[in-house]
């Protein structure tokens, strides 16, 4: 039976892992929809805050980690857009334990998720509806970034199958499971498992980090799910074709720091 991989790209917003954080609507869900299949910490925690404290009553603006449709090796930046930092790219070459490569990652808070039902309740894909909803500013540098995440939104990427963007766990997890069954030859089914990077919201500074450790993930498709710039939780998640691989790998940076697992 093949084995398909939902890959959830967020920061960790804040270390709770409390056991209520596995009790959310969304948090049951997933345990149905994906059987042995642990929801990731930064999922959880961030599903159990947009609960305790829902964008829609204390919205507040977030740094983000770049602009989100620059991502893709800049296929798809705006016109204008600065260079694409150095150390967020590497070569799979690079990707041996002990070897070593300059990393760098801004920090980055990602939203709450909100609930199912609250999601519904708020508009999506009309700029003008969500600044008004959040009380934003339309010259607002927040203005722009939530705009271009309605953009690429709506925009197809060349080399990419499918795309889609979602606003709850639910939404996500629906939506990459029918791409990844829709990939495949014939619909075939197949065992569906999740990962999710555990990259602080303080993100990593820009040094050289030793490869520790490094894993192929088993998979033969992959979804990845990127946190987009909103005022709460906006997932772009978009399948690729069969060329690409999925890693996890842990850095060590030789200018001191903890371990991260990417």
């Amino acid at each position: 039976m093949n084995s398909l991989v939902l890959l959830i790209l967020v920061a960790a917003a804040v270390a709770v892992h409390a056991n209520s954080a596995y009790d959310t609507p969304a948090a049951r869900f997933w345990e149905k929809a994906l059987p042995g299949t642990r929801m990731p910490e930064a999922i959880a925690d961030l599903a159990q805050e947009g609960t305790d404290h829902s964008p829609l009553k204390e919205h507040r603006a977030a740094p983000y980690l770049l602009p989100s449709e620059c991502l893709r090796y800049g296929v798809g930046c705006p016109s204008g857009s600065k260079a694409m930092p150095p150390g967020l790219f590497f070569l799979e070459t690079q990707a041996r334990v002990g070897s070593t490569m300059t990393v760098s990652f801004s920090p980055a808070a990602v939203p709450p998720i909100l609930p199912r039902d609250a999601a519904k309740t708020v508009p999506f894909g009309n700029l003008a509806d969500v600044l008004a909803t959040f009380n934003i500013a339309a010259s607002s540098g927040e203005a722009e970034k939530i705009g271009n995440t309605l953009t690429a939104c709506k925009t197809s990427v060349p080399g990419e199958k499918m795309m889609t963007c979602t606003t709850s766990v639910e939404a996500t997890v629906e939506s990459a499971v029918h791409m990844l069954v829709a990939g495949g030859k014939n619909n075939d089914d197949g065992v569906v498992w999740a990962a999710a990077s555990g990259l602080s919201r303080h993100g990593l500074p820009r040094q050289a980090y030793v490869l520790d450790a490094v894993t192929a993930l088993d998979g033969d498709r992959h979804v990845a799910c990127h946190a987009m710039p909103f005022p709460y939780a906006v997932f772009q998640c978009h399948m690729t074709d069969e060329r690409s691989k999925a890693y996890t790998m842990t850095l060590q940076g030789l200018q001191g720091g903890a371990h991260v697992g990417l």
